[in-house]
């Protein structure tokens, strides 16, 4: 099938044709359709629901495949304590968290209002509001591209980091399937984010009814121009633009006071001493922390509503970390606005901003 236009399948509204798009509906119909592109040697790129990509004008070169596989099924375990959750790659994200809120489950109920598909959330390792997709993952089924087999990869084989995974850093094929591990009972896991805890009149660390949470993330999200909704323009974006970069701890002391930050898990394994025997140094002194990348574009004097004269693209009027597109704009102008509001922040602060669209034909 020739499609004219690949825009119409992303949430940013950008993209130029493709040479083939291909929509397989079943798991069968899936794997054979990856088969026979990859095996024909042709490019290819697979999209979800478009959240998370920005195409270049010229299109893709290429064979598209848009997954459009369905189902979720909830095993609650015999202790009604906790339920394991499977769902195609193909369901909608938002869908499958609705339904497991439904169901009295939780464990991403903060996860709520995330737009794309299932999929593409260990690609990603989403988070939001102090959850992490990772945390709920037991594993996926993934076609794997080197040796064309189905296998079924533990959330522990994935190299899950912040934003982050190996699929995303080059173990190629797709996701069939993902498996979670959620808990019974209909209490949201504990609140771990202040702005949310703000906004459900609780301290951090309680619990509330997940449906509670998940309404509360909707409306916070919603404030940002963050849930799709055809009535805000602001939602025509690929969400968050950028990741909140994460440096050194006395790099972060240097920037001002006022500037959020986060403390990072520190990678190095523990160790065992004997009784007795000298304590080894630490690999290193300095520790990570995360800052926040809103709060850099807007001291870097980006301020929300900013475009780039003549821009069709343009800075969310609600959230500095979004950008979209005021009707019309091509995909060139999106990456030049962003490529503005990284030589600012990098000018101001020292500091590289990555994207965490996936940038197809377009470089930042």
């Amino acid at each position: 099938m020739t499609v004219t236009d690949l825009a119409a399948f992303t949430t940013l509204r950008v993209g130029g044709p493709a040479h083939e798009l291909r929509e397989p509906a079943t798991r069968e119909q899936l794997v054979a359709t990856a088969l026979e592109v990859w095996q024909g040697g042709d490019d290819w790129l697979l999209l979800g629901g478009g959240s998370n990509v920005v195409i270049a004008d010229d299109g893709f070169d290429g064979t598209v495949i848009r997954v459009a596989t369905r189902g979720i099924d909830i095993i609650v375990d015999g202790d009604g304590r906790h339920a394991r959750v499977r769902a195609a790659a193909g369901e909608s994200w938002d869908a499958l968290v609705a339904a497991t809120v439904a169901g009295g489950l939780s464990g991403i109920e903060a996860l709520s209002g995330i737009p794309g598909t299932v999929g593409a959330a260990p690609v990603q390792n989403i988070g939001a509001y102090g959850q992490e997709f990772g945390d709920r993952l037991v594993g996926i089924d993934f076609l794997d591209y080197a040796s064309g087999e189905v296998v079924r990869l533990d959330a522990r084989d994935l190299g899950l980091g912040y934003r982050t995974s190996s699929l995303k850093r080059g173990r190629a094929g797709i996701v069939l399937a993902i498996e979670l591990d959620l808990d019974a009972g209909g209490w949201s896991a504990p609140i771990a984010y202040a702005q949310l805890a703000s906004a459900l009149g609780v301290e951090l660390g309680e619990h509330v009814a997940a449906a509670d949470a998940r309404r509360a993330v909707l409306t916070l999200r919603a404030s940002k121009g963050m849930v799709l909704d055809a009535a805000d323009p602001d939602s025509v974006s690929a969400g968050s633009f950028f990741t909140n970069p994460v440096v050194s701890e006395s790099f972060a002391r240097a920037l001002p006071a006022d500037a959020p930050r986060w403390p990072v898990e520190t990678d190095e394994a523990d160790r065992v001493v004997a009784p007795g025997a000298e304590v080894p140094a630490l690999a290193s002194a300095d520790y990570h922390v995360k800052l926040s990348a809103a709060w850099l574009i807007e001291r870097s004097g980006i301020s929300r509503g900013f475009s780039l004269p003549g821009s069709r693209a343009a800075i969310s009027s609600k959230h500095t970390l979004a950008i979209v597109n005021r009707g019309g704009a091509s995909a060139t102008e999106i990456v030049q606005l962003a490529g503005f509001v990284q030589t600012r922040v990098l000018s101001e602060f020292g500091v590289i901003l990555h994207p965490e669209p996936v940038l197809v034909g377009l470089s930042l």
